[in-house]
């Protein structure tokens, strides 16, 4: 599987259930029948979080704090596997990706 990290700033402070939540295996969105996958939760500052992800559902990550009772206000995916993500894009634009690149998406993720 996968992993995908977001950094997300968030309108309010976190309130510190939504780590278990989002673990839990237990969160139902809105509209689906079935329950996300486990997440891990690690908390920046009291408004900013990167939350770890291994599905990529319609609006996953902001949903999810949604049903957490609170609101994305940025949002940016800083990891993809084992490959960071590059800060020198701007919002819109892309570029290829280099053979070894591609290759460290698909690399075993350090535990």
């Amino acid at each position: 599987m996968i992993t995908k990290t977001y950094r997300a700033k968030l309108a309010r402070p976190l309130e510190g259930g939504e780590g278990a939540l989002f673990a839990s295996g237990s969160l139902l969105l809105e509209g689906e029948e079935r329950p996300l996958a486990p997440a891990t939760l690690e908390v920046v500052t009291p408004t900013e979080a990167l939350l770890h992800v291994t599905e990529g559902r319609y609006h996953q990550v902001r949903r999810m704090f949604a049903a957490a009772g609170n609101h994305v206000e940025e949002l940016h995916r800083e990891r993809l596997g084992g490959l960071s993500l590059p800060d020198d894009l701007l919002p819109g634009q892309w570029r290829l990706l280099a053979p070894q690149e591609i290759a460290r998406i698909f690399e075993k993720e350090a535990a």
